[in-house]
């Protein structure tokens, strides 16, 4: 018979909680910085002999990030009913089989198929950590906790930056996918010390999962390959009407479904709007800098990969100190003030970066980063904090899903939108608006450059600054925009409004 003068393990904490938390945390760093090392691994790989095409290398930094988002949802409520500590397990050894695959490919589809099952074991493994993360603490330590791993899925790209930066700048594009199969491995160890919650009956839907996999990849089928087909192509148009008419699928789907893996309800929740919209906007324009900033860094200030990755650490510093901040300054000051000095933090450092070139010293460029990183710092806790007390405690997994999905979709469209709008400008800048001149790689053309000569070359850097500096004003615009409407509904949740439905 139950004891009730015994507290449950989730009202005291796990006695080794912080231990827990660390694990949780470098399971995070993991799979996230596969998103940003990637980007710094794009110069060698459009030079191999794979020879990928622009839009191939697009879809090899996407491929990831897109099925990594849309299966988050589903696999948090896999782990909410099956386990989430087993849910973690697994998806690591599906994450290290992924870099084997993409280490050994002898093409560019085995290469992207290798992508796609790093993207399926990192989508087990994301939602996993916040749930798990958050059972080893008692409630009244748990706001500190996702601050912590908010500012662990943050700094992962960066981490990404600076590992995958050392590796490349020794070993060939492969040697990155090999590295991560050891470390992968010490982290499933340390997955021995997390708790065992118990499960609950979430919904698992086979067909709702395809449906959502299917649009968003149609929708960035359209993103990828407009410049390339033209924008009033067939193809294109039916890529962008095949998406919506799957994504609105889904939510009938789900809104008739008796037990639902993301019941569409829930969103009235004005504080689950807020939450999922401002943590997209945000890592849309993260993951933009991300993707550009690492063609910036080697092909126009002519760093070498690790350098380059060491000249993002100001961002990754700046952010990790003010994430752990963010709840004490929100107590003080409030969640949407947080919110809204952290978006224009961002919108300013993008703005700002826009207008960098060859001669932009690098103590300035450092400034706009740790604006950047302070920006992400102050607005993502706060918004995350708003997903997760937007849901009741048994669905903890769906929010980490929520939460992390919400992430890696802005992820995945922030470098498909920002490589669409560089590789067109790029070609319009270089006097060649044909077609197949948006299919020729920044690397491509920098490389005939420097055979031809250095007038050549400074021409090609020029196109490629005024290009991105377009492509971040479109993101931070998007972002503002964004950021607006989070803060209205934020607002609007501080008012009485409609309950969230409780899981049947």
């Amino acid at each position: 018979m139950h004891n009730p003068t015994v507290q449950s393990p989730e009202a005291t904490g796990h006695p080794r909680r912080k231990a827990v938390l660390a694990t949780m945390c470098a399971a995070v760093i993991l799979v996230v910085s596969m998103v940003s090392a990637v980007n710094l691994a794009v110069p060698k790989l459009a030079k191999s002999d794979l020879q990928p095409s622009t839009t191939q290398l697009l879809w090899f930094v996407d491929s990831y990030v897109i099925v990594f988002a849309c299966l988050l949802i589903p696999a948090g409520a896999v782990g909410d009913r099956y386990g989430r500590r087993r849910s973690l397990t697994w998806g690591l050894g599906v994450f290290a089989l992924g870099c084997l695959v993409c280490a050994v490919a002898p093409g560019i589809t085995v290469l992207l198929a290798g992508r796609v099952i790093t993207g399926v074991g990192a989508a087990f493994v994301m939602p996993a950590t916040l749930s798990l993360a958050l059972y080893a603490f008692p409630p009244a330590e748990r706001p500190q906790a996702i601050a912590t791993w908010t500012g662990a899925s943050g700094i992962g790209g960066v981490v990404g930056y600076l590992l995958g930066g050392g590796i490349l700048q020794f070993l060939p594009w492969q040697g990155l996918f090999i590295a991560m199969v050891p470390v992968t491995g010490i982290v499933m160890f340390a997955t021995r010390l997390a708790p065992a919650p118990p499960r609950h009956a979430s919904p698992v839907d086979p067909l709702g999962t395809v449906l959502l996999v299917l649009g968003f990849v149609a929708l960035l089928y359209g993103v990828i390959e407009g410049p390339s087909l033209g924008w009033s192509s067939t193809r294109i148009i039916c890529a962008f009407a095949v998406g919506a008419a799957l994504l609105c699928a889904f939510a009938l789907q789900q809104s008739r479904s008796e037990r639902p893996m993301l019941e569409p309800r829930l969103f009235r929740s004005h504080g689950l709007r807020a939450g999922t919209l401002g943590v997209t906007a945000a890592f849309f324009a993260m993951f933009a800098l991300f993707f550009t900033n690492a063609q910036y860094l080697q092909y126009v200030k002519g760093l070498r990969p690790f350098t380059a990755g060491v000249a993002f650490l100001p961002l990754a510093v700046c952010m990790m100190l003010v994430s752990r901040r963010s709840a004490r300054l929100s107590a003080r000051f409030g969640a949407r003030g947080v919110m809204v000095t952290g978006a224009v933090l961002i919108a300013l450092a993008l703005l700002c970066i826009s207008y960098a070139d060859a001669s932009t010293p690098y103590a300035l460029y450092a400034v706009y980063l740790l604006a950047a990183g302070g920006g992400m710092g102050l607005c993502l806790p706060p918004l995350s904090t708003s997903i997760m007390t937007s849901l009741p405690p048994q669905r903890a997994g769906l929010g980490s899903g929520l939460n992390s999905a919400a992430r890696e979709v802005g992820s995945a469209l922030g470098v498909a939108v920002i490589g669409t709008i560089t590789t067109s400008r790029f070609s319009q800048a270089l006097g060649d608006p044909s077609v197949h001149a948006h299919r020729r790689s920044a690397s491509e053309v920098f490389a005939a450059a420097t055979r031809i000569g250095p007038a050549e070359h400074a021409r090609a850097v020029d196109a490629f600054s005024s290009a991105a500096g377009t492509g971040y004003r479109v993101v931070a615009a998007v972002l503002l925009v964004a950021a607006l409407l989070a803060v209205f509904w934020h607002r609007a949740a501080d008012r009485p409004a409609t309950a969230v439905p409780k899981e049947s």
